[in-house]
């Protein structure tokens, strides 16, 4: 374990002492939230980020130790393990290296050189790779017509098959060829016969690109037109690349039979050796692509859960639909489901009295204050009629678009049955777009993270890779907000720091039979759920209007003491954090929190943690993100004009741009060169729910495209 937390270090440039610290941590199984939020004394305040580093690198030589541990014992068991070699294995730093040198060694189906190797031509590869005189003699002395070697040719060719074949499994020549390919190789599509009838794929017809100049939403968009078989893919190098690779395995031209050398190198190459690292590199292209495709995915998810709560507010929730109708659901302040019907205002029956006159009334008797639209089929018509319904009939409320990613899915989930087993599947949805607007974050994890689409190519990703990424995506959000431990569902709490589903229902279970929880210690009562799990969960779960005022904070139960002596030092009554905020902040003004940590010889991490939090006790932290936009009115393509600038929210974000909501019927596109003074990537640029200001470029009507340029944002 030294040696990892020493090439960890120098690989993450991070003191050996912080990775010792987080290592034995993780290996006691904390998790990485709980590390990160209440372990900063001890990890020299590591974040999240810098700890999952740790972690993947932690697991990538665990694996890499594992496989060389594989990869000895085979060896060594057909006994063919040198010292030399197992010197070679030992230190290798990738599993890519690994894997190279046990390549001769691998159990395979037979090859030519197999086969030239069990006539017993082995002696001859040998001696043509290291006789400086002739002897042609000596190579008549192999024709054998009992082995099938009628002829001095065959048995060249035979000769010539072992050298191909071990040019093509020396480390050395594969990994000079390799990075050869990936620094100067190309690749070249073409379209084969098979239609493609939407042209999806018609830039790659006939293309060719560096691919040190691919970006990875390409790789991706060429490997599934390939795997569709309606384009052709190959790489190809334009260099000459055989006295390179003569030199590596060293011959010269003083050897007697070079020339036949040369010949087997170029069969090694052409044959085998290529097309063994061409599979590597497009291997290596499309992972690094899917790696690329899960971050994307894995932001977007992560920015769509801080979306924003609007609160404590009544809201309708309208599923839009043609021929079926919009389903509507309206929602009270607790989120609790108190109408619901059908209405046609939509295509065919275009029933816009009839609906409008029902959901006025509604929307008046409920005090409905949000109107949420689902973006699905239909989305827009339903937008105008409900702009003109508020406008028409004065409403005292506005609307918003919202995303029904996952909707459909919930609604059919076995949590949707449990939750409402009297309604349909689209009654459900419509409830779940209502409850979206009041706490995105409660609604979005009853919905498999892979539901959500927020990506780019979300099918074509290793569902293992993408679902363990999107899952600490989810698991980072939740315990960063908190939950409330008297109200959240068993989806919330499973995700919490050292709970899991046994736990997280038992909690809700203990809540049913019991009532409120009065304190967080109290949590120690619940079945399963022992000292250990208390000490991950405990800071993430917090208790309004409980007996200890702290247990509504994000101060841990083991930092009371601390906190309580703080406040003590600046004479404020614990009991009044809450309803005097104000009156703390400001008495917090005159604390020196390092003076305080050496008088009282507190660790001064910890300290400083409790003062930031006390002067935001029981903040959620999405309180300080930006609010979605809400609109009264709707635009169309036909209103837009070059030049107009808007507001908008940006709905989703890809590697060539992002997709923003700017209340018309289509999402115009910023791309990545019209981000103005921004440079680089545009994860790093925008957000999904981010509110931004951007400029009409260009629309069109006929193709439905709107391009933007980016202007700004608050």
């Amino acid at each position: 374990m030294n040696d990892f937390i020493k090439e960890i270090s120098e690989k993450l440039n991070i003191p050996e002492w912080k990775i010792k610290n987080t290592v034995d941590l993780l290996e006691e199984g904390k998790t990485i939230p709980f590390i990160s939020r209440y372990r900063k004394e001890r990890t020299g305040e590591l974040n999240e980020i810098q700890i999952r580093d740790i972690f993947d690198n932690l697991e990538y030589l665990k694996k890499l130790s594992t496989r060389k541990e594989e990869v000895l014992k085979n060896i060594g068991e057909k006994g063919k393990l040198t010292e030399e070699l197992k010197k070679e294995i030992e230190s290798a730093k990738t599993l890519q290296v690994v894997e190279d040198l046990y390549l001769p060694f691998k159990t395979r189906k037979k090859t030519r050189a197999d086969k030239a190797i069990e006539k017993g031509l082995e002696p001859l590869s040998i001696f043509l790779k290291t006789s400086v005189k002739r002897d042609d003699e000596f190579l008549n002395s192999f024709i054998s017509a009992e082995k099938e070697l009628g002829s001095l040719e065959e048995v060249l060719g035979g000769a010539k098959d072992i050298i191909a074949q071990e040019i093509s499994q020396n480390v050395k020549v594969r990994d000079f060829l390799r990075n050869v390919l990936k620094r100067y190789g190309i690749i070249e599509t073409s379209k084969t016969d098979k239609e493609d009838e939407r042209e999806v794929y018609r830039d790659y017809y006939e293309f060719s690109q560096e691919i040190t100049r691919l970006v990875p939403h390409r790789v991706m968009a060429i490997f599934r037109g390939e795997k569709e078989k309606k384009i052709n893919c190959r790489l190809t190098l334009n260099r000459d690349v055989e006295q390179k690779m003569i030199n590596l395995v060293g011959f010269n031209k003083s050897l007697a039979y070079y020339d036949y050398i040369v010949e087997a190198l170029e069969d090694s190459y052409t044959r085998l050796l290529f097309p063994s690292i061409e599979r590597e590199v497009r291997n290596e292209l499309k992972e690094d692509a899917e790696e690329r495709a899960i971050k994307v995915f894995s932001k977007n998810l992560r920015e769509l859960l801080l979306t924003p709560p609007l609160g404590q507010k009544a809201v309708m929730g309208i599923d839009p639909g043609y021929r079926t109708g919009c389903k509507v659901a309206v929602v009270d302040s607790k989120g609790e489901m108190v109408y619901y019907d059908t209405i046609y205002p939509t295509p065919p029956k275009n029933d816009v009295i009839g609906a409008s006159s029902k959901l006025t009334g509604i929307i008046k008797k409920l005090k409905v204050e949000i109107i949420s639209i689902g973006n699905g089929t239909g989305s827009r018509e339903t937008e105008q009629f409900v702009a003109d319904m508020i406008k028409d009939n004065e409403l005292n409320c506005k609307y918003l678009i919202t995303s029904e990613s996952g909707a459909s899915v919930y609604s059919a989930s076995k949590v949707a049955i449990e939750e409402f087993p009297q309604y349909d599947v689209t009654t459900r949805g419509a409830i779940s777009i209502a409850r979206r607007v009041q706490d995105p974050l409660a609604e979005y994890v009853k919905i498999p993270p892979f539901s959500i689409g927020v990506g780019m190519y979300q099918h074509d990703l290793p569902k293992t890779e993408l679902n363990d990424s999107l899952d600490r995506e989810v698991e980072s959000v939740v315990n960063l907000v908190g939950v409330n431990l008297n109200t959240a569902s068993e989806h919330l709490l499973k995700h919490i720091s050292g709970l899991n589903s046994k736990t997280a229902k038992n909690i809700v279970l203990e809540r049913n039979e019991k009532g409120f929880f009065e304190k967080r210690r109290d949590l120690l009562k619940v079945k399963g759920l022992g000292k250990k799990a208390f000490e991950q969960a405990a800071g993430f779960c917090r208790i309004i209007n409980g007996k200890n005022p702290l247990d509504g904070t994000t101060i841990h139960p083991e930092s009371y003491e601390i906190a309580l002596d703080i406040l003590k030092t600046i004479n404020f009554d614990p009991s009044q954090i809450f309803e005097h905020r104000e009156e703390l902040k400001e008495k917090l003004k005159s604390f020196d929190p390092e003076n305080f940590s050496k008088k009282e010889e507190f660790n001064s991490i910890t300290v400083n943690d409790i003062y930031n939090i006390l002067q935001k006790p029981g903040l959620d932290p999405r309180e300080e993100l930006e609010k979605p936009i809400l609109r009264s009115d709707v635009l169309s393509m036909e209103d837009l004009k070059e030049g107009m600038e808007l507001e908008g929210t940006v709905r989703n974000v890809v590697d060539f741009g992002a997709f923003v909501d700017i209340g018309v019927k289509q999402d115009g596109l910023v791309h990545r060169s019209k981000m103005g003074n921004r440079r680089g990537d545009p994860l790093n640029v925008f957000s999904i729910g981010q509110i931004i200001k951007v400029k009409i470029l260009s629309v069109d009507v006929d193709r439905k495209r709107i391009s933007l340029e980016f202007v700004g944002s608050d």
